[in-house]
């Protein structure tokens, strides 16, 4: 009887070691037939694009040209930081000779990348956010990275947004890569969310846990207090009823990545108002706002822009922001009535 146990110990931990990223998505869509085959392949050049950036980071007081600012300001008209520059060119160079993908959409670039070698067989588009939270790089804070997988419908470039102006629920994958103590990646392909953490010993991601589920509520909640004065009265109203409550606790570390990971494992509602000098928000909705309510959704909590779910949202223009609320469904429920009630 030890012996069989010993065994099943034994077969257990290396079914978890063998369960890497590429393999997980073959068996969430249990076939080999040729897109479940590009979706795998185009998880694991995502996974080596977090590999690269994961050692960037480590190394970044260490190594020229990581730390700091370049001096140039982005299409979102905000300072590019090196690091920005960095990612976005590894999942440029991951993905170019790739063949999976047809063109690539990032907040830090004005128009997609097309990739013309890739598009007569690359089905697909990826969206991402190459370096979430960057500000937080040089104190050696968590940072991460933000994708979204999208069919590509269209090859010629006069058409490069028109198909990608649609709403979050024509996503057919998502995830985010969390870059700390241990560097985590995030996924979903509509069929629940798993987390994978990178083994160094076999430089490769393996599976940690499966179908996460947010918890129905939580009490912590993750907003910039600084813009307090700026926000519409409904979120004041929900600050100040959280700050009478016992039990609550605000924590909010500057990156989205990090805040909504801590929300996913432990419950809890993350906010990003529109304020007077952003009143249209300041996350972009097609790079932040739609991935992450991608996999909050998928986790059974919910995401909304304080009117209407994020995944139904329509995009107008490549760059759109949006405010946020997201987190577990009764906490999101709770910031919707706050606003609801404070319309005149």
């Amino acid at each position: 009887m030890a012996q069989a146990t010993i065994s099943e110990t034994h077969t257990r931990d290396l079914d978890r070691d063998c369960t890497t990223l590429s393999r997980h998505v073959l068996e969430q869509l249990q076939s080999f037939g040729p897109e479940a085959q590009d979706l795998s392949a185009l998880m694991q050049r995502i996974g080596l694009a977090a590999k690269l950036i994961a050692r960037r980071l480590s190394h970044a007081g260490l190594v020229d040209d990581a730390l700091g600012f370049t001096g140039e300001i982005n299409v979102q008209g905000e300072a590019v930081k090196r690091m920005d520059v960095y990612a976005n060119q590894v999942f440029i160079s991951v993905f170019r000779q790739s063949g999976l993908v047809c063109r690539l959409a990032s907040e830090e670039m004005e128009k997609p990348y097309y990739i013309p070698e890739n598009c007569p067989i690359g089905r697909y588009t990826l969206l991402y956010d190459p370096l979430d939270g960057s500000a937080n790089v040089d104190v050696d804070l968590n940072v991460g990275s933000i994708f979204a997988v999208r069919r590509q419908e269209f090859y010629d470039e006069s058409h490069e947004a028109r198909d990608l102006l649609q709403p979050g629920d024509r996503q057919i994958a998502a995830g985010y890569v969390l870059y700390g103590a241990s560097t985590l990646l995030v996924y979903s392909l509509g069929q629940g969310v798993h987390v994978f953490v990178l083994d160094p010993s076999l430089g490769e991601f393996v599976l940690a846990q499966s179908d996460v589920q947010i918890p129905e509520s939580g009490q912590i909640y993750s907003v910039n207090e600084g813009n307090f004065w700026q926000w519409p009265e409904g979120y004041r109203q929900y600050i100040r009823e959280m700050h009478r409550r016992e039990g609550y606790s605000g924590r909010y570390s500057g990156a989205l990545v990090a805040d909504f990971h801590r929300i996913l494992m432990q419950g809890g509602v993350f906010l990003y108002p529109e304020t007077v000098k952003n009143p249209a928000g300041k996350l972009r909705l097609l790079y932040e706002a739609a991935p992450m309510a991608f996999l909050a959704e998928q986790a059974g909590g919910k995401a909304s822009d304080g009117q209407q779910p994020i995944l139904v949202r329509q995009p107008q223009a490549l760059h759109d922001r949006c405010p946020l609320i997201i987190g577990s469904a009764a906490d999101v429920d709770f910031v919707e009535a706050c606003l609801a009630e404070s319309v005149p």
